[in-house]
């Protein structure tokens, strides 16, 4: 297997290989001319999305700087709509469903390492899948860990840190999140 698919796979792998790095750049020079998009061309930054990401549904809207590592990996439904700084580390897939809303600065990190110092030291990462479900808005300031699904009509609260699946139709909130209500 390449590195690539072995990352893509949620495997360990190297991301100082070649392919990744070029990747990234490549993602990098995207993400430049999407932040820099003037205001008033909707029509350049809704090109460099297109090009930048795995799959978009209509009315995607993401306000400007976002910041991913390749891009590739993410795929987001319709009527989607990204607040202002979001991060989303997307070695592994990343899949948004419809007519999700994310605060600003909301932060979904599929990159990870091993947890053993030694194993740490020797370089490798691993990427874990995320997924939010439909209808599911996500306050400002949260960060969603890796392998975490967020289920269908989900409310993360702000600033939470969501280390655990949420499931459908709940409010979590805290550090580490934990569900406060029904939904």
């Amino acid at each position: 297997m390449t590195e690539k698919e072995k990352m893509i796979a949620g495997q360990l792998y190297n991301a100082g290989d070649a392919e990744l790095t070029a990747l990234r750049l490549a993602c990098r020079r995207l993400l430049h001319s999407f932040n820099h998009a003037h205001p008033d061309n909707a029509a350049d930054a809704a090109g460099v999305l297109a090009q930048l990401l795995g799959g978009s549904g209509a009315g995607l809207q993401i306000m400007p700087p976002f910041h991913c590592d390749y891009g590739f990996n993410i795929t987001v439904g319709c009527n989607v709509f990204m607040n202002y700084n979001c991060i989303i580390l997307d070695p592994a897939p990343v899949h948004i469903g419809d007519n999700v809303m994310f605060g600003p600065s909301v932060s979904l990190y599929t990159a990870t390492h091993p947890a053993d110092a030694a194993k740490r030291l020797e370089g490798p990462e691993l990427g874990l899948a995320i997924s939010v479900g439909d209808n599911a808005w996500i306050g400002g300031a949260a960060i969603i860990c890796p392998g975490v699904q967020v289920g269908r009509n989900a409310v993360v609260a702000a600033g939470a840190v969501v280390t655990r699946d949420v499931p459908d139709n709940v409010v979590v909130a805290g550090n580490p999140a934990r569900i406060i209500r029904q939904l």
